[in-house]
């Protein structure tokens, strides 16, 4: 018995007889290029849709020699930051027309590192996006010979990385000057982990903006990031009672914050005002809903990208991008009485 052929995939140009068009039209549709009309955009991926039709990738790149692939390293995944950033990253590079691959450290060290930028290149991808927000990450890959570009997010790089980042020390400055404005002269800060870049930035800009004012900068207590760390804090702050307000360097551990004050019978905002950071989506929904500093993921992915797609087409552009952070005011946050 004669067997039959296997269907013959759809090809490029199969989707640009049904849908009317030239097969470069098509190839822009299918790589983003932004020089398509909406209607012909559409016309495309109706045709694309209905045969079926996917991209040779394989193919692609023996063409391009390039894989469409970046790389992202990362580490401390679980944490609300870094874990929006790579999903900014990751939606930024698809929109780009770029797939990712992850790899996740358990440890920063330099041999971790080296570990993964060697499984990165073994992929033969086109470049690296570093989400690793330590202090000393830096330092471990300027001695790494790379090859490919390399960007690192939450910093501002180097001769040999490119960097994007959140202004930190400026968010954090918001928030203080907000509590200074409403007439706050007594302001505590929750710090984040100072062996992390963002932590250490939050912290930096309390103090400047304290000491900017006059005002007394000594009280400082250092978390984890998680709601347990700003619970167990808030109740020492609650038995001491030295502060009027208190800048926290995360939302989840302003969400410990509150809880020990509720439970101590301390009244926020009456008796203490508490301003958070990163405006995660459950921040409006706090008792009570929580003032904090907003952080763009998006805008962060897309300007790395930006940077990302500056080096691998050789042309000239910045290699520090900085987002600008916004302040969300809420319930949390009142005049002292």
């Amino acid at each position: 018995m004669t067997q039959s052929k296997p269907p013959r995939l759809p090809r490029l140009e199969d989707v640009a007889e049904l849908a009317g068009v030239s097969h470069q039209t098509v190839s822009r549709v299918v790589n983003n290029h932004p020089n398509v009309s909406k209607a012909t955009r559409e016309k495309v991926e109706a045709a694309i849709a209905q045969l079926g039709y996917r991209r040779n990738t394989a193919a692609r790149s023996l063409v391009t020699r390039r894989s469409q692939t970046i790389g992202v390293l990362g580490n401390e995944l679980s944490q609300y930051g870094p874990a929006n950033t790579l999903l900014g990253v990751e939606q930024a590079a698809r929109d780009a027309g770029y797939f990712v691959s992850i790899a996740a450290l358990r440890e920063v060290s330099r041999e971790a590192i080296l570990d993964a930028v060697r499984h990165f290149l073994d992929q033969s991808v086109d470049g690296i996006v570093v989400i690793v927000p330590h202090v000393g990450t830096l330092a471990a890959l300027a001695e790494l010979p790379i090859g490919v570009p390399v960007v690192a997010v939450g910093s501002d790089g180097n001769e040999a990385v490119g960097g994007v980042r959140v202004d930190q020390r400026r968010g954090a400055e918001l928030a203080v000057r907000h509590l200074i404005e409403q007439g706050h002269r007594r302001i505590g800060h929750v710090a984040g982990p100072q062996d992390w870049i963002d932590a250490v930035a939050r912290a930096d800009g309390w103090k400047a903006t304290l000491d900017a004012a006059g005002l007394d900068s000594d009280l400082m207590v250092e978390g984890d990031w998680s709601a347990g760390s700003g619970y167990e804090i808030g109740r020492q702050l609650a038995a001491g009672h030295r502060a009027t307000a208190l800048f926290v360097a995360n939302d989840q551990m302003a969400m410990g914050v509150l809880r020990a004050f509720n439970e101590a019978g301390i009244k926020v905002p009456q008796e203490v005002s508490v301003v958070g950071f990163d405006d995660q989506a459950e921040a409006a929904y706090f008792s009570p809903p929580l003032t904090t500093v907003r952080q763009d993921f998006e805008e962060l992915g897309r300007r790395c990208m930006d940077i990302m797609l500056t080096a691998l087409n050789g042309t000239e552009g910045p290699r520090t991008l900085v987002v600008e952070p916004e302040l969300v005011l809420r319930s949390s946050t009142a005049a002292p009485a």
